[in-house]
């Protein structure tokens, strides 16, 4: 009895000592994966999808675990934007879901994803302070994976009405990264964590909506003018995404940081959704030039997630065996 006691009591302290921000991690595998898929390493994918998934399901525990035995801690993350992750692992999860035509699962993390963040996004913005850092880009994120997911689903359910609905989460995505980028500190690229690097991932993903949106528009009947400037669009926004990855790599060799950090979750992050944007755009908008960019950007994500791991789990074992 003793032992088992033991034990419950170690999982429930390594539980206790998951922060808000731990759903980066299942925004790193998710994205992984999806790019894996996209680079046509299927099983590997695979594998990384099984990884993400498991984490989805330990981070709704612990979720649900603090909704209802620690409503005051649960309160108090609930409103900062770390809590925007669990948004975003969510349609990251849900668009490769997609690409397996799980679209039944799919359109309940669509559901999931749209509740959490109009639960969520009023109070985080509301408390947001300046300057801002990294994290706070997630506003940006969050609503940008929503509308890669609509759109992913749009396509392939199919369901064309889902283009509007993501054309004006794509739009709203944007004005987020603005809101955020004019209260920057780009003091952060030399002294952050590593959720400085969504400076670079919110660009990524928005690439990504615009690579996933340009072809829903086009099955949907759109203006064939609108379709080619969003397929422009998806162009200019890797291009510029590539540019803060080269910048923020930059300033890692120049002011190294290699402690771990629950925050370098969110480095991976931007990799791996670099990678997944180039190669998606270069289908959608017809600039075969990313593809090689994507295949190659893909495997620092997966060395960077392969290491975190290892970083959490031994975190995670310290926490239990306190």
């Amino acid at each position: 009895m003793s032992g088992g006691w033991s034990v419950r009591a170690g999982a429930g302290r390594a539980l206790a000592a998951i922060p808000a921000g731990a759903g980066a991690a299942a925004m790193s595998t998710g994205i992984v994966s999806v790019a894996l898929h996209l680079a046509n390493v299927e099983w590997f994918s695979l594998c990384w999808l099984g990884v993400a998934g498991l984490i989805w399901v330990v981070l709704v525990a612990v979720f649900v675990g603090r909704l209802v035995g620690d409503r005051a801690r649960w309160a108090g993350e609930a409103d900062t934007p770390p809590a925007l992750t669990g948004v975003a692992a969510t349609c990251v999860l849900g668009a490769r879901c997609v690409l397996l035509d799980w679209n039944h699962v799919a359109w309940v993390a669509l559901a999931i994803a749209s509740v959490a963040w109009i639960v969520l996004m009023p109070s985080v913005v509301w408390r947001w302070t300046s300057p801002t850092v990294g994290v706070h880009f997630l506003l940006c994120v969050a609503t940008q994976g929503l509308a890669v997911l609509a759109a992913a689903l749009g396509v392939s359910a199919p369901a064309h009405w889902l283009a509007g609905p993501a054309f004006i989460a794509f739009l709203l995505g944007l004005l987020f990264y603005l809101m955020v980028l004019v209260r920057f500190s780009f003091d952060q690229f030399r002294l952050g964590a590593g959720d400085h690097w969504v400076f670079a991932g919110a660009l990524a993903i928005s690439g990504l909506a615009a690579g996933t949106l340009a072809p829903v528009a086009r099955a949907a009947g759109w203006p064939e003018g609108l379709h080619h400037t969003i397929q422009i669009t998806g162009i200019v926004i890797v291009c510029l995404a590539m540019i803060g990855y080269v910048v923020l790599v930059a300033c890692e060799i120049r002011w190294p940081r290699l402690r771990y950090d629950v925050r370098r979750w969110s480095t991976a992050f931007p990799m791996g959704m670099t990678s997944a944007a180039s190669l998606t755009v270069a289908v959608s908008s017809h600039a075969d030039w990313l593809r090689p960019v994507g295949l190659v950007l893909v495997w620092p994500a997966v060395v960077v997630c392969l290491i975190l791991l290892v970083g959490s789990g031994r975190r995670l074992a310290r926490a239990a065996s306190a």
